[in-house]
């Protein structure tokens, strides 16, 4: 019966992909959507983006908690459940308000789901957790690349067809989860090692690297389409480089996989080398505009996003609890989610009150602050061992 406290890794993986597919689908016509077809001004569409983010926050925080005090089997069902009434409910009602309110519903299903998903991470047996979320992350950027491009065809048809298809993704989703999910909490009867904290300061500062990390990726998923497109650029210019982005993950992710033992090893510096590929790639953007160095500063934040983002999280897993990895996945999603939110706000106020230029300028210092307060937490928190 030991086995009821482990999921099997390809129906965790094919989770990933499933949800993330699903995400896929809807993200990328949201603010086509809202502002061509339900006629709100682009400043509406934002907000709604926003509060989509924050409920995808609310998700996160709740998944965790309830994975770890309630039930993992009964949270990943609510989850599901949630995502299947309002994406099935938008096949038929995607009129306007009642548009904003189901795709933030559908936000606040994935922020638990994206919790249970990572949090189950630590839920596999006989596989080391940080190579699994090299995993995860590959298969959800695998999601991400099939579900953007349905979309570009399924838009011509009808808004409801891709509805359709994100509810169907989330049917099939529900069938794995009943049968494959039924994980018994820790809490319950399993025997864990690490029972205190060792390092939170470690984890409350790389928790808000990314956060600050995140502040600097979203401007290349929103405030530099606009760029490109002042600079003489198409969007289908535009389109190419993220192609370039999901190429060199696909690629790239799985051969990071074979050498986990090594990076986990270096895991501080996988994450400060990860901080420091994302400061390289708008330092470019200051030196020239061209469209090979605009090539250049995505293949720089790609290769930093692959070492950076799984690395956080199997970090976080390193000094977390056993019985408190929902909780503590849960702040990595909802500082990942918080990022997003706030970053194109914050890139397009610098935009207003300045320039691009000032722009690439202040990401790069954010980015080096993070590498400052990850660094010195590194510091503090050796220093606090060499004093036990």
């Amino acid at each position: 019966m030991e086995n009821k406290y482990f999921i099997q890794l390809k129906w965790l993986l094919i989770g990933s992909l499933i949800t993330s597919t699903a995400m896929s689908f809807i993200w990328p016509l949201n603010t086509i959507y809202m502002h061509n077809t339900l006629h709100q001004t682009l400043t509406v569409a934002g907000i709604v983006l926003g509060v989509n983010q924050l409920a995808t926050m609310l998700g996160n925080w709740l998944g965790g908690i309830l994975f770890d005090q309630w039930s993992i089997y009964y949270t990943s069902l609510v989850g599901v459940m949630i995502n299947i009434l309002a994406l099935g409910l938008l096949i038929f009602l995607n009129s306007w308000p009642i548009y904003a309110f189901l795709i933030v519903l559908s936000g606040f299903s994935n922020g638990i789901l994206t919790t249970c998903i990572y949090s189950l991470a630590t839920r596999v047996q006989n596989k080391k957790t940080s190579s699994i979320f090299n995993m995860l992350y590959f298969t959800s950027n695998f999601g991400l690349v099939f579900g953007t491009l349905a979309v570009g065809y399924l838009l011509k048809i009808g808004v409801s067809y891709i509805f359709t298809l994100a509810s169907l993704t989330q049917v099939i989703f529900l069938i794995i989860v009943i049968r494959y999910f039924n994980i018994v909490n820790y809490n319950k009867g399993y025997s864990k090692k690490k029972v205190v904290v060792k390092g939170k300061f470690l984890i409350w500062s790389v928790l808000l690297a990314l956060l600050l990390s995140w502040v600097v990726y979203t401007q290349w998923q929103s405030n530099l389409s606009a760029y490109m497109l002042g600079k003489g650029f198409s969007i289908k210019q535009y389109s190419f480089l993220w192609t370039l982005n999901a190429v060199l993950i696909i690629t790239f992710q799985p051969v990071l996989t074979l050498f986990n033992d090594f990076l986990i090893k270096h895991i501080i510096s996988r994450i400060n080398v990860g901080l420091f590929l994302f400061a390289v790639a708008f330092f470019i953007l200051l030196l020239n505009h061209n469209y090979f160095i605009l090539g250049i500063s995505m293949a720089f934040l790609t290769f930093g996003e692959i070492l950076l983002f799984p690395g956080v999280a199997s970090l976080v897993d390193i000094y977390a609890p056993n019985n408190e990895s929902g909780i503590y996945q849960g702040l990595v999603q909802m500082f990942t989610a918080g990022g997003k939110a706030v970053g194109p706000f914050i890139g397009a106020a610098i935009i207003d009150c300045f320039n691009y230029k000032v722009l690439f300028l202040c990401l790069v210092l954010i980015i080096m602050a993070a590498i400052f307060i990850f660094s010195f937490s590194v510091y503090q928190n050796k220093k606090h061992d060499l004093d036990q």
